[in-house]
Parts: C-alpha cells; structure tokens; sequence
C-alpha cells in the first residue's frame, strides 16, 4: 500500500513506515495513494463481521503485508462484539464500547498494536500520543507490557472523567501518562513538537497511536460494514450515519469506506459547542476558537488533526464538501435528547446523545439513522446519572481500576517540558 503525504505529496512510503513514523514530513498526515473498490456480493454480508473484516483489511494491506498476517491481525484485535441495537425512532446505535477498554478505540488501538509489533520487530518503539479521553486508556490497554514499546500519553489535566484516568493512568510499567496544564489542542500541539524534532524522534523512536496513524483509521472502516451489514437489507442504501466528532478520525474511517464501496447515502459531523467544522462548513472560513469544557469532553476540540483527511477524501472522490452534514449540539441540548432516549428505553452517554440529536434534526423521511456508540455510559457514571437521575453500576473494567492511585506526571503546556521529561524517563 503506497501512501503519501498530504504537507508534501513527494514524500511518498509503504504502509508499515507509515505506521512506524506516524506523521510524516512537516507533521504531515498520510494518505492512500489508491483506495481500493470492493465487491459488496451477497456473501460479503452474509459473512461473519472476522471474515467481513478480513475482506475490507485485506483489499487495503494484503498485497504488503499478506493475506496470512492481515487475517491473523484482524482475528487477534477484534475479538468483541459490536451490536447494532434500535435506539430511538428511526435510530440504531452502533455500540462500539464491548472491548476491554469500553471505547471504539479498543478497535483503532488493538490493531495498531499488533500491526506495530508485526513490522517494527524487535526495533525498540515509544508511543507518544495525546488524548482527549477514550484513546488513552485503548493505547495503554494495547500496548500494556508489549516488550521493546513503551507509551507516553499527554492528557488535559481535569479535562477527562475521573474514571478516564483510572483506565490508563493506574498501570505503570511500560506506560507513562502525564497530565498537561491544558486543553487536548496543547496536548496536540507538544506531541507535534516533538514528532518535528527530527534527533528526539530518531533516540527514542517516536510514532503515535492517536488517529493520525493510518493503521487506527484503517482498522476503524470495519465497523461502517459491519453497521451495515447488521441493518435490514431494505433499508442499507438509506442509512445516515451521525458519527460524534472531536478530532475527526472516526469521520475519516467512515468516509474511507464509503470510498470502498459502502452504500452509506451520507454522514453528519455531530459536534459539541466546539464547533469548528460546522461554522467553518457554513462560511468557509476555518477559525478555531477557544476549547469549551463539555459532558462529551472526548470531542473538546477546536483543532482536528484529521480535517485534511476528510477534505482530500471529499476532493478525490469528488463529492462536494457541502454533502457533509454537520450540527452543533449545546449542553442543553445533549442532556436533554439523553433524557428522552432513555426515556425510550435506550440508556445511553453524552457523546452518543450529540449524534442522535444530530439525526433528530436531519433524517429526513426515507431514512434511516445509525449513530456512533463510542463509549459505555458507566465511563462518564457522574455525568449520566445526574442527567438521568439514576445509580449507574460500574461494569467490571471499571469497577477494577476505581480505587487505584494516578500514577501520572504533571507539566506546564510546554513542548521544552515534554523533551526533558522524555530525556529523564526514558
């Protein structure tokens, strides 16, 4: 698989650099030079969602890798269920929270990992990546005890739930977490300073694990299918998926495999009052504000690394960016549409809320919508419950982890601070 760099197109590599290097010259993202159209017969969705996923990974990856170790890859991350369960009027939730971390970053993070191990060898490897909450804990979780690879993760300190934290920041060994005085858009902005300082890079062999590496978003076009595939055969060519969006790699997989051949009719960006994407699809002018502190804290972001992604996918396919829904959704807003899907019987989180107050707003008639599940309701337990006025058990993932100590470090939103605690600890 050739990939080259949005920054500078003549930079130009195979898929296993691009997931050793993570970003390429001048921070630039990777792109597939060629996306590959698949044959959606009747056996591609009658198969199993292992064998669904084989195919789609195997159309992008076997000829580099081989079709032995793409299915090998597949069978050992994604070994959890992802149901795709009626929510609400016309609504499903696709719930992408059963792995071991209760987050659709168990899929992106799990097959990293094994994809890293695969083709970096016995190469010693440091993850170093930022979280705005879920990517943590599915980064830690994967690599956790891997030899030759250790994990740093930046977060906002205060700016994720309390059981966010206890996920990635109680295990210690080969992952380090540091809380950063600042918001996710600091936390990006120190790991991009230090992927540009090309003699760090090289000492400690740097490449990320946030959805700027290929092999996240790849792994993640797997459960569009899948949503797919699940849904009635009559009503496939009409399905609008909302997809929650902070950083916009969720976004980028889904139009990946609209691109491959998925008959999804089309998306909406569902954000909260971090609206970027939305006002910037509206006037055409790109202006970041400041970060507002959300319930949906995962999608506090003003900065998304992956737009240059979605922009060249809208470019190449010719689409027209003007296709792409978008919607902000207030405080207000989130807590209200949790209110009443719960009181339609679906218990769900604020980040869930956003996209299915996103379709309440845009289905049209003869449609139907999928929203994105991405995390269990228990990981923002205080939010849920004061919203809902109920007691929400932990499930065992959490229960495990609620008392043990943060093991994390703290820094100023410095990238000189970063270097030196990089140069001490590792």
């Amino acid at each position: 698989m050739e990939l080259y760099n949005l920054k500078q197109p003549e930079e130009r590599v195979n898929f296993a650099e691009a997931v050793k290097r993570g970003l390429g010259q001048d921070q630039g993202l990777f792109f597939p030079a060629a996306i590959p159209r698949l044959a959606l017969d009747e056996s591609f969705w009658q198969a199993s969602f292992l064998e669904r996923a084989e195919q789609v990974l195997g159309a992008l990856l076997a000829e580099e890798l081989g079709q032995e170790n793409v299915s090998a890859l597949v069978r050992d991350a994604f070994h959890f269920p992802l149901p795709l369960v009626p929510a609400s009027a016309k609504q499903y939730a696709l719930e992408l929270f059963h792995g071991p971390t209760l987050a659709f970053k168990d899929f992106g993070a799990r097959f990293l990992a094994r994809t890293l191990s695969l083709v970096a060898r016995d190469t010693p490897m440091t993850i170093l990546t930022a979280t705005s909450g879920d990517t943590g804990a599915a980064v830690a979780d994967a690599f956790f005890g891997l030899p030759n690879i250790r994990v740093v993760v930046l977060y906002p300190d205060g700016g994720i739930s309390e059981l966010q934290e206890k996920l990635f920041c109680t295990l210690g060994e080969n992952i380090h977490t540091v809380a950063v005085d600042g918001s996710f858009d600091d936390c990006q902005a120190m790991v991009k300073a230090a992927f540009s300082d090309s003699a760090l890079k090289a000492e400690y062999g740097l490449t990320s694990a946030n959805s700027i590496n290929i092999a996240r978003l790849l792994a993640q076009t797997v459960y569009y299918f899948e949503a797919l595939a699940q849904l009635p055969e009559a009503e496939r060519e009409q399905a609008v998926f909302a997809v929650p969006s902070g950083n916009f790699g969720n976004l980028t997989a889904g139009l990946l495999a609209k691109a491959m051949g998925a008959p999804i009719k089309r998306f909406i960006a569902a954000t909260n009052s971090n609206d970027t994407v939305p006002r910037y699809l509206q006037s055409g002018e790109w202006v970041p504000g400041p970060v507002h502190a959300t319930l949906s804290n995962a999608m506090d972001v003003t900065s998304p690394n992956n737009w240059p992604r979605v922009e060249a996918l809208f470019a190449r396919e010719g689409w027209p960016l003007a296709a792409l829904g978008a919607e902000r959704v207030s405080e207000p807003e989130t807590e209200a549409r949790l209110q009443a899907m719960y009181a339609e019987g679906y218990l769900s989180e604020p980040h869930a809320a956003v996209a299915s107050e996103a379709l309440v707003r845009q289905l049209a008639e003869n449609e139907v919508g999928v929203f994105l599940g991405t995390a269990h309701p228990a990981k923002f337990q205080s939010a849920v419950e004061q919203v809902l006025s109920i007691d929400l058990p932990l499930p065992q993932p959490l229960a495990a982890v609620q008392d043990k100590p943060i093991l994390s470090e703290r820094l100023p939103a410095d990238a000189a601070a970063l270097k030196a605690l990089l140069k001490a600890r590792l």
